[in-house]
């Protein structure tokens, strides 16, 4: 439990310091926790080569590598090509490393199966692709508040959900995935999501942003994204079933790997982009 503590505070402190320093080096960070989340996914689902990495995660190291560049010129305003060069590119991408992977999968035909190519893109899309939007979302106009909803809904819910489903939960959410996690416990952190998100407007934010009642929306968001998250949370425990292993990785002592860590936060953060245009106008 030290272990555990010690390793989560190091993480957290890390992470605050990323967002604080935001822009390149926020952009920088996330792109080595996705490199590493798209490592633990490849493993978990059966695409990486024991022997080493093969041709398929080079396609998908490779699409990790430029998705970011490309984010970067244009959230920065570094635009070699143009705004609508790089949003072309960006929407292209997607299709061309998938076009990559198949054309892996033919070429070497019959080194990889279809679940393989599948798998491979897959992976490239749960982690680095939705964590990508804390980024996307520290570089909207107020930003730099926006993207505390998404580690504050996910871990509040969290951890309220674990105090309440301790002395309240008696209905079992998904009994087999899940056996501890109550209804109960779920409702206490989206409870609890949205008095921080209350409080988070009050204090802090509802300040920064001039001419809006802005309560409110920290509140839907903070709501919002702790639903959000324990179905995030549920969804890398399920496939962590189906491939029978206990951690993704073990770089985070106590917790495991960047998936047992962000599980939570990859679904939170698409959705609190979104939810802040919608409700902020951001």
């Amino acid at each position: 439990m030290g272990k555990r503590i010690l390793s989560g505070a190091v993480v957290m402190v890390l992470a605050v310091a990323a967002i604080l320093a935001g822009g390149t080096i926020l952009a920088a960070v996330l792109f080595v926790i996705s490199c590493t989340a798209y490592r633990e996914l490849c493993k978990a689902t059966g695409v990486h080569n024991k022997k080493g990495m093969d041709l398929l995660e080079t396609i998908g190291y490779g699409g990790i590598f430029l998705y970011y560049f490309l984010l970067w010129q244009k959230a920065a305003g570094y635009n070699l090509i143009g705004e609508k060069g790089i949003q072309f590119l960006l929407f292209m991408l997607p299709i061309g490393i998938l076009m990559l992977m198949m054309a892996a999968y033919v070429l070497t035909f019959p080194k990889y199966r279809s679940e393989q190519v599948m798998a491979a893109f897959f992976c490239l899309i749960y982690a680095p692709v939705m964590l990508s939007f804390i980024y996307l979302t520290e570089r909207l106009p107020y930003g730099r508040y926006i993207v505390w909803m998404i580690f504050i809904s996910s871990w509040v819910c969290d951890t309220c959900a674990y105090f309440t489903g301790v002395t309240l939960g008696r209905h079992r959410m998904a009994p087999v995935l899940s056996p501890k996690k109550s209804v109960e416990g779920a409702i206490g952190g989206v409870a609890g999501s949205c008095l921080a998100g209350v409080l988070f407007a009050f204090l802090l934010a509802g300040k920064a942003i001039p001419d809006k009642n802005v309560t409110w929306a920290f509140a839907a968001i903070g709501g919002m994204g702790a639903v959000i998250s324990q179905i995030g949370d549920l969804a890398a425990s399920a496939i962590k079933r189906n491939h029978e292993i206990k951690d993704y990785g073990a770089c985070i002592p106590g917790h495991g790997g960047i998936m047992d860590r962000f599980d939570s936060v990859i679904f939170t953060a698409p959705i609190i982009y979104f939810m802040a245009q919608l409700l902020i106008g951001a």
